[in-house]
């Protein structure tokens, strides 16, 4: 990994140590210029000091530097960590100086739970990842910058929507019902995930990605335990950019412009196969005279920009800041699709009393304006309309829409003209966030190695989303059209944070103990306003909702020992103690210790001198973590809901007049955490002054109490389900991560970096009673009604649940033959059986980036093998008697139906679970520095970009990477075209 995050710290610090110091006039000589590294790159915050003076200062961002010196100084120092310092002679005005990698200082800073700690020092399993490394191009939120750079960690969008989030896994989540999440922790404040109710989907979507300098994933529990009940699933650390030490001013601006096009969309009958089968069933009255390429008529070239300025300078020697502004704006390629993101940073970092106390005050606020299109409903319309109409009518009847009418009116049980869909339905929403944290250092002065951090953090996000259907639309035709207004809504997070730190080097007996000690309180708050929906006149449809508030708080103790023996034996220590109010108070209480090892054999003796071995060390951990999100704030409480709907009140007074009752909700009364046990076995290597680099990490992870939603008994007055503690799930794997520089020169590097992760993931307890038989638990998406997936015990989760299909001796699947799996001479639910799942066995990343002078040339490639999906168009489309249904409209099929014949739909059958395994290039890059211009006021770079640039694959749907392995009216992901300009002055 790169030493960005060290970068910036040393930054802050040199700057306030080593400001120029006030010399006269009289007597003194100019001498500056620029730090870079072996390849060129400038070298941030080094330190450049006159030898015997405390007169000294920091490389800005540029690596530049700019001294008055006294004019009998002889000689330079500049340093660098992580690289030789260098002694010269002062013999021009310009020194312009190269500093070398010193390959036995790995020092750089990695940001973890509540705190820093130098890579050499780590004994846990953590990647980070700098903004130097970020994944490019048009990136809408934060966790695309590191798709594909960690091993362990799957990032999956929803779609190729703009306004989509990601499923982000780390070593394949732990959970089943509950969530599987990593916990997000932006600048130390941990984020609530999901989004706010009924208005955005993706919180991460209002953190600009051009602010962030670095993200760092702790995977092992001696990484993550430190945050104890929500840490099972992983922890990514969010940094920000902070403000510049320099004197000088720097301004930052970047535009991107980019065209998106789809790519791929699902097969269905060409024009000519689609008429004649609708001729052969007799249905060929049905055919119009129209040739409508639906799929033309719903997608679009997309266009979008992303802009973002940034100044960052000092007001003071010890007051950096840096202000950001940006301006995201996305059309998707599904029509009226659209993202928009004003955001604006502020981050100010004074400090007092020769740095003994520092401040980090931070302000950032996002506003979100998005336009949601009824994607999934306009694509499978799209996808399964006739051909053979028009798009539009000739008419002024339902917008102009060719619809189909039944007695003068759109028939209920017909497709919605998807164009017409689209175009009338106006789904917005307008979400506004704001997030501020204050962080405070002070370093005793009584006692300097005793630090004192207080941190206070607020998260605050409003929203309103409002959807409007006119009352000529034929999809709301019925109701006289829909307008539904929803919130304002609000979330509330607050979080208080205070730690001792004691660090403290002992060379006398060649030891280093850093000790931190610290508390945390944590609340959250979601409330929603009450509502109605409307049809467009204004008249209510009868479904209103209460208004709701929903709370939950988190109290904390933790501790944690970090001890080196010199430098080459570590041990690290910690333990949380969490009370969450979302149990009853017996059960409110969670321990979560864990305890790590490591050995830097590189500093043993017999390789510390070594040439070709540059670091090695083995790790060891084991940690116990917990999970309490995504079950609610009060499963253990006997909570009253109102009821709603007409299926669930009283009439009263005659019919029509309808009044709710107390519905009571099912509740466990000693629900408790979900308790994972991690161990961890890892080795970290570098060769050849680190041109060679990497880690390799074994893992095995028990999950045991998990929060599962199961069936209520028979009889009771609950709901039909319940959420309680029951069952286990087992993980284990490997990640193998690879760095090297082939070619290092003035002119010339290259970079290769690689990752592969195996992992295995099994249920192995799904029963109160550990040991009982259960029956599979059918869970996922439906497809008419029907679901092909399951929970069992020996199985992964979400496994498909399917027949075994027979195929005649040409290779043709006989329609509704299947294997009599257990004998008993019928075809039931017995002779399912549990084939593949989506999850993949491995997951494979490659990056590669190759500069010849100020020319630059990069790319990435991901690999999945051995997930599979479930084609749910062709199985919901793929069968005859889908073409016709009993409106009088015809449906178009799945090519499937060439290769099957079928004609009645076969939903279970295997024959529809497909290899998804893929290869896909994410992205490739093409870009040039033109350095400093005009008289060295301007730099100026510019780079051309394609994502999504081609997908190797056997699965015959529309993209092999489903998240939750059912593939249905999927959004593609575009192919992203961009030109990206950036500015430096």
């Amino acid at each position: 990994m790169r030493k960005s995050m060290w970068r910036c710290l040393c930054l802050l610090l040199a700057a306030v140590l080593l400001q120029p110091t006030g010399v006269s006039a009289q007597g003194t000589k100019k001498v500056g210029g620029i730090v870079t590294d072996e390849s060129g790159l400038p070298l941030i915050g080094a330190t450049v000091q006159v030898v015997g003076t405390t007169v000294g200062t920091a490389t800005d961002l540029n690596g530049a530097y700019r001294l008055d010196v006294p004019a009998t100084a002889a000689q330079l120092i500049v340093s660098y960590v992580g690289y030789v310092s260098q002694t010269l002679d002062i013999t021009a005005e310009v020194m312009n100086i190269t500093l070398r990698t010193d390959a036995q200082s790995l020092e750089e800073v990695v940001v973890i739970g509540y705190g820093v700690q130098k890579k050499n020092d780590l004994t846990g399993s953590v990647a980070s990842v700098s903004s130097k490394d970020f994944n490019e191009g048009l990136i809408s939120s934060p966790e695309q910058l590191i798709n594909g750079k960690v091993s362990g960690v799957q990032i999956l969008s929803g779609g190729g929507s703009p306004t989509s989030g990601s499923t982000i896994r780390i070593r394949g989540g732990a959970s089943l019902n509950a969530s599987n999440d990593p916990l997000i922790v932006l600048d130390g404040v941990p984020l609530e995930t999901g989004g706010m109710s009924g208005i955005d989907a993706n919180f991460l979507s209002l953190i600009n990605p051009g602010d962030i300098e670095s993200m760092t994933v702790l995977k092992d529990a001696s990484s993550t335990a430190i945050y104890g009940s929500r840490a099972s699933n992983g922890v990514i650390m969010i940094t920000t950019k902070k403000g510049s030490g320099s004197d000088r001013l720097k301004i930052n601006f970047s535009t991107t412009l980019s065209l998106q096009q789809r790519t791929r969309t699902a097969e269905m009958l060409s024009y000519g196969d689609f008429v004649n089968t609708a001729r052969s069933i007799g249905a060929g009255d049905l055919l119009g005279d129209a040739r409508t390429d639906w799929n033309d008529a719903i997608y679009r070239t997309a266009f979008g920009t992303d802009n973002n300025l940034s100044v960052a300078g000092r007001f003071t020697p010890n007051f950096p800041f840096r202000v950001s502004v940006g301006y995201y704006n996305q059309d998707g390629i599904v029509l009226t699709d659209n993202a928009t993101r004003y955001t604006g940073n502020v981050t100010l970092s004074p400090s007092f009393f020769d740095n003994y106390l520092k401040f980090n005050i931070s302000a950032k606020g996002a506003i979100n304006r998005n336009r949601y299109a009824p994607a999934s409903s306009a694509i499978y319309n799209a996808t399964v309309a006739d051909p053979t109409q028009p798009i539009r009518s000739g008419s002024d009847a339902f917008g102009g829409y060719t619809e189909v009418v039944t007695d003068g009116v759109p028939n209920p049980n017909a497709l919605v003209n998807p164009v017409g869909l689209l175009n009338q339905t106006d789904y917005h929403d307008n979400v506004k966030r704001f997030i501020g944290n204050l962080d405070m250092d002070y370093r005793m002065h009584f006692l300097p190695d005793l630090k004192l951090h207080m941190t206070v953090g607020y998260d605050y996000a409003t929203g309103k989303s409002s959807n409007y259907v006119p009352a000529e639309a034929a999809s709301n035709y019925r109701t006289g059209g829909l307008h539904t207004p929803v919130g304002p809504n609000r979330n509330v997070n607050r979080l208080f944070t205070a730690y001792l730190n004691y660090n403290k080097e002992i060379a006398s007996i060649r030891s280093t103990i850093d000790a931190t000690f610290g508390y945390d309180y944590q609340y959250w708050k979601a409330t929603t306003a009450a509502g109605d929906s409307y049809n467009a006149a204004g008249e209510s449809l009868n479904s209103a909702w209460k208004a709701g508030d929903q709370r939950h708080v988190l109290l904390s103790y933790y501790g944690r020992l970090n001890y080196a023996y010199d430098s080459r034996y570590l041990l690290t220590a910690t333990v949380r103690r969490d009370a969450s109010s979302r149990f009853a108070k017996d059960q409110r209480w969670g321990t979560f210790p864990s305890v790590a090892l490591a050995w830097r054999l590189s500093q043993e003796s017999f390789l510390r001198r070594s040439k070709t071995v540059s670091d090695l060390k083995l790790r060891v951990s084991y940690g116990v973590t917990g999970q309490q999100d995504g079950i609610g704030n009060y499963g253990y409480l006997p909570v009253y809901y109102p009821s709603s709907g007409t299926n669930s009140q009283y009439i009263v007074g005659g019919y029509g007049n309808y009044g709710s009752y107390l519905q009571p909700g099912a509740y466990v009364s000693d629900l408790t955490w979900e308790t994972t046990r991690s161990w961890n076995a890892g080795l970290d290597f570098g060769f050849f002054n680190n041109r060679l680099s990497g880690s390799v990490d074994y893992y095995t992870r028990q999950t045991s109490d998990l929060l599962a939603t199961v069936p209520t008994a028979a009889g009771t007055n609950f709901t039909r389900t319940i959420t309680t503690n029951v069952g286990n799930v087992d993980s284990k794997g490997v990640e193998v991560n690879l760095n090297a520089v082939p070619v290092d020169t003035k002119d010339w590097t290259w970079n290769l970096s690689a990752n592969l992760t195996w992992q295995r993931v099994e249920i192995t307890n799904l029963s109160l009673v550990e040991g009982a038989e259960v029956a599979p638990t059918l869970v996922g998406a439906e497809i008419d009604a029907k679901q092909v997936q399951a929970f069992a015990v020996g199985q992964t989760p979400y496994a498909f649940y399917v027949y075994k299909q027979v195929y005649d001796e040409n290779g043709r699947p006989l329609e509704g033959v299947y294997a009599d799996l257990n004998g008993d001479g019928q075809i039931n639910i017995d002779d399912r059986y549990f084939y593949h799942s989506p999850s993949p066995d491995l997951m494979l990343g490659f990056s590669t980036s190759l500069r010849w002078k100020r020319l630059t040339f990069s790319t990435s490639l991901r690999a999945s093998l051995g997930n599979y999906a479930y084609n749910a168009t062709a199985a919901n489309n793929g069968a005859l008697e889908t073409m016709k249904y009993a409106v009088s409209q015809l449906y178009n099929l799945s090519t499937s139906y060439l290769d099957t014949g079928f004609k009645t739909r076969q939903i279970y059958s295997d024959y529809y679970v497909e290899n998804a395994s893929f290869l896909k290039m994410d992205n490739l890059i093409l870009g040039y520095d033109f350095g400093r211009l005009f008289h060295d006021t301007v730099g100026l770079s510019l780079s051309f970009m394609v994502q999504n640039v081609f997908t190797i694959t056997n699965y015959t749907g529309v993209d092999p990477e489903i998240s939750g392995g059912i593939d249905q009216s999927f959004y593609p992901r575009p192919r992203i075209f961009s030109l990206s300009v950036g500015l430096t002055f």
